[in-house]
C-alpha cells in the first residue's frame, strides 16, 4: 500500500528564495504549455498537443533558458506537463459525460504551489545525509534544505513533492509499504450520522459535538478581513509591508480553521477505528447538497423572482462546509484500510424517517430535527440516533448480501 507523510521544512534565507523561483518556473512552464496548446487548437488545422510532443521539446527549453528553466530537475518538469496533460483528461472526460467542463486555466504565481520529482534519487534525495542527526532533503537547485521529521518514515520512498502553504514550506512524500498488520478485533459494529448539530451520532446512542472551529473563528476572521479590504487589490510584489501583513493574517487565520479541523477528524476517525471492526456511514453527495438554491421566476412579473430561502441555504451550506464531512470521511477510509477495519456506505434515502422498531417510513416520524416519534407504533428517540441505527442495518445488509 502507499502511504503519504507531510513534514515542515525548514530552509534558509536563500533556500526560501529558491525555493519561490522554483515554483515560479514550472509555474511558468506550466502556462506555457497551456498557452501552445490553446494556440495549436485555435489554428486552422484544429491540432492537438498531447504530453509526448511537449516533454520533447523540454530539453531544447532547458538549454534556451538555462538560468531558470535548466536549474531545475528534467523529471520534476515532465511531472508538471504531466499534470498540465491530467487536466486536460479532466476536462475532456467531464465533456463526455455532459458535466461543466472546466477548461484549464493558466495559473498565477502565488496560485501554483506544489512541484513533484516523481522518484527519490533523480532530482532529489530524501535523507540525504543519514549520518548527521538533522533529517534533510536534497533538491536539485535549492540544496540540502533541513526537515522536522517528528515521526519515522516506514517503507520505501517512491515520490517526492515540496509544497508552499502560506509562508510556511513543506516536503510530501509517498512511500510503498507491506500491508500493516490488522489491529485486534474487537467484536464490535457502529454506524453513524453526519449532522450540523452534532457532528457524529453513533448508532449506540453517543455524540460526539460539533466543534464548529470556522464559527468560532468567525469574529476574528471578519475582522482580519475588513482590515484587508481597506486596501486596493495589488500584485503581491506591488503590496506595502501594511498589506502584506494584512494578506498574511487572513491567510493564518484560515489555516489555523484548516488546521483545527483537520486534527478533529483524523482525531474522531481514529477513536472509530480503534473501538469497531465494521463501521457503516451514510454515502452523501456533499457537493450537490452545498449547491446554490436555484431562483424562482415570478410567473406574474417579467424579471421579477419569488422568495426561494437562499439565505437560509446559505447558513446550512456554510454549516456543511465547516464541518468537512468530506475530510473527515476520506481520512476515516485511509486508517480502516490501515488497520484491517471494513467501513460500508450506505444509500442515506429516509435513514432519519424509517422506525427502527416497525419498520414504517414518512415525513411525520420526524417532526423536529432532532426528535424522532413513529406516528404507527409510538417509538421515540433521538432523529439522529435513528438514522444511525438504520445506517447499521443497511450496512450489514449490504455486507451480507456481498459477494464473498
Amino acid at each position: 500500500m502507499i502511504r503519504a507523510y507531510k513534514f515542515l521544512m525548514r530552509p534558509t534565507v536563500r533556500q526560501t528564495q529558491a525555493l519561490g523561483e522554483m515554483l515560479r518556473d514550472h509555474c511558468s512552464l506550466y502556462n506555457g504549455a497551456l498557452q501552445e496548446r490553446r494556440d495549436a487548437y485555435r489554428h486552422a488545422s484544429k491540432t492537438s498537443i498531447k504530453y509526448g510532443q511537449q516533454s520533447v521539446q523540454l530539453k531544447d527549453i532547458r538549454s534556451f533558458d538555462p538560468e531558470r528553466q535548466g536549474r531545475w530537475s528534467f523529471s520534476s518538469q515532465q511531472a508538471t506537463l504531466r499534470r498540465l496533460d491530467k487536466a486536460f483528461a479532466a476536462f475532456f472526460r467531464r465533456v463526455k459525460s455532459g458535466e461543466k467542463p472546466g477548461y484549464p486555466r493558466f495559473r498565477g504565481v502565488n496560485w501554483f504551489d506544489t512541484v513533484e520529482f516523481p522518484k527519490d534519487g533523480d532530482g532529489c534525495r530524501w535523507d540525504s545525509t543519514p549520518h548527521d542527526p538533522v533529517t534533510r532533503v536534497r533538491l536539485q537547485g535549492v540544496g540540502h534544505v533541513k526537515v522536522h521529521q517528528h515521526r519515522a518514515v516506514a517503507g520505501r520512498v517512491k515520490t517526492i513533492s515540496v509544497k508552499r502553504e502560506g509562508r510556511k514550506w513543506f516536503v510530501v512524500l509517498s512511500a510503498e509499504q507491506v500491508q500493516p498488520k490488522p489491529l485486534p478485533a474487537t467484536g464490535a459494529v457502529v454506524g453513524i450520522d453526519l449532522g450540523i448539530a452534532n457532528f457524529l451520532a453513533y448508532s449506540n446512542g453517543e455524540f460526539v459535538p460539533n466543534p464548529r472551529h470556522g464559527r468560532r473563528a468567525a469574529e476574528k476572521l471578519e475582522v482580519a478581513q475588513q482590515a484587508l479590504s481597506r486596501f486596493p487589490r495589488r500584485k503581491a510584489k506591488d503590496r506595502t509591508a501594511n498589506h502584506q501583513r494584512a494578506v498574511d493574517t487572513v491567510a493564518q487565520l484560515h489555516a489555523k480553521v484548516r488546521r483545527q479541523r483537520l486534527g478533529h477528524a483524523h482525531k474522531t476517525a481514529l477513536d472509530l477505528v480503534r473501538a469497531h471492526d465494521f463501521i457503516a456511514h451514510e454515502d452523501l453527495k456533499i457537493r450537490n447538497m452545498v449547491r446554490r438554491a436555484a431562483p424562482k421566476p415570478d410567473p406574474d412579473k417579467s424579471g421579477a423572482f419569488l422568495p426561494n430561502g437562499a439565505g437560509a441555504k446559505t447558513g446550512l451550506n456554510r454549516s456543511i462546509a465547516d464541518a468537512g464531512w468530506g475530510v473527515f470521511l476520506t481520512i476515516l477510509a485511509a486508517k480502516a484500510e490501515s488497520a484491517g477495519r471494513e467501513v460500508i456506505a450506505v444509500d442515506p434515502r429516509n435513514t432519519s424517517r424509517q422506525c427502527p422498531e416497525c419498520g414504517h417510513t414518512s415525513g411525520e416520524n420526524r417532526p423536529t430535527q432532532e426528535k424522532f416519534h413513529c406516528v404507527s407504533c409510538g417509538h421515540t428517540a433521538h432523529a439522529d440516533t435513528v438514522g444511525a441505527t438504520n445506517v447499521l442495518r443497511a450496512g450489514l445488509v449490504r455486507r451480507e448480501a456481498a459477494p464473498a
